[in-house]
């Protein structure tokens, strides 16, 4: 009987992959049949991540560590994937992301910019070197995954540099939605509301208090939340989709 799995023979790359929404989207899109390649900074947590997917053939998942802020570094990473899999990733999602919290007016240049380069620049050099690609080798059927956050819409005392990478994220995700679509490749967004993930472990008892009572569900969402929304725009069922954004947030902010 022929599998009935959603991303038989498509190669997924996921930053940020070695914990989170990133581990759980590695974790969702293996289930459906993706080859994975679990891209992180942190390479016991990419290990990780790799140690708990399903078993699958062999080469089926591979780690690759990537400093997404550097070009350099992302060069080397779709190198290495070309040399080992010799196939280019048709699906991405771009999860890595860091946060470096304070008040504007006692928020350093540094602080601002470390959170800019990852989650929006890193987003930007994953994005144009995987569309590149793709165009290349005439890939017919891509999907970009760029993970925002409802804070890009709202903002948040303390997190001015994070709300505007991630407001960035939408700005980005719409203008290649409509440079790629030509070719076949969709851009689509993902805006967390909040998610029990490691990021969220430095947020004040009182502030995640104040934005549960907020979320008309009552409760915080989890990581596969969001990878199943990720599932549903990286495969087919989405095909007519692109440059839309996916609140997952439990009702906040709607």
């Amino acid at each position: 009987m022929a599998s009935t799995k959603l991303l038989n023979d498509r190669l997924a790359l996921v930053t940020g992959g070695g914990s989170g929404i990133g581990r759980a989207v590695c974790q969702a899109l293996a289930r459906e049949g993706a080859k994975i390649v679990v891209a992180d900074i942190n390479e016991n947590a990419a290990r990780s991540t790799l140690q708990s997917l399903p078993q699958g053939e062999e080469n089926s998942y591979i780690m690759e560590i990537v400093d997404v802020s550097q070009s350099q570094s992302v060069n080397n990473l779709f190198t290495s994937i070309n040399q080992r899999l010799c196939q280019v990733p048709d699906i991405v999602v771009n999860s890595a992301g860091i946060t470096h919290d304070g008040l504007m007016n006692e928020m350093t240049e540094q602080m601002f910019d470390d959170v800019l380069n990852v989650n929006l620049k890193g987003t930007f050099l994953i994005t144009q070197a995987a569309c590149r690609l793709m165009i290349a080798h005439k890939i017919k059927i891509g999907s970009i995954i760029n993970i925002s956050s409802i804070i890009g819409k709202v903002g948040n005392i303390g997190q001015c540099n994070y709300a505007a990478s991630k407001a960035g994220v939408v700005g980005l995700t719409k203008s290649v939605a409509k440079e790629m679509a030509k070719y076949g490749i969709r851009c689509n967004a993902i805006m967390p509301g909040f998610i029990d993930t490691p990021m969220v472990v430095t947020v004040p008892e009182k502030v995640m208090t104040h934005f549960k009572k907020l979320t008309p569900m009552g409760k915080f969402g989890k990581p596969d939340d969001v990878a199943e929304a990720s599932l549903f725009l990286a495969s087919s069922k989405s095909n007519y989709i692109t440059g839309e954004v996916i609140e997952v947030t439990g009702g906040l902010f709607m």
